[in-house]
């Protein structure tokens, strides 16, 4: 075998269901308190959804609830409203 060649690590978007690499999107996490926020460094305890970090994959993923199903629980409007302010979204 010639060189390493180092895997990397493919998630599906919940607005837009494509596979992109983890280090290009955004983690929506479920912390084992039951509290949803923002998971920069893609570490923390807790279950995870991702999202492009565009807008409208936000909106889709809100709109056909899929952040609800990846997380398995209800999501109030006010959090989705904290997560969409939260975040500095990328408009293409």
């Amino acid at each position: 075998m010639a060189g390493s060649v180092r895997k990397i690590p493919l998630r599906k978007c919940t607005g837009c269901g494509e596979m992109k690499p983890k280090k290009e999107l955004l983690r929506v996490l479920l912390t084992p308190e039951g509290e949803i926020t923002i998971d920069d460094t893609g570490k923390k305890n807790g279950r995870g959804a991702y999202l492009c970090k565009c807008l409208s994959c936000f909106e889709k993923a809100k709109k056909q609830k899929g952040l609800e199903r990846s997380l398995k629980t209800q999501i109030p409007e006010e959090i989705y409203a904290k997560l969409k302010d939260e975040y500095e979204w990328l408009d293409e």
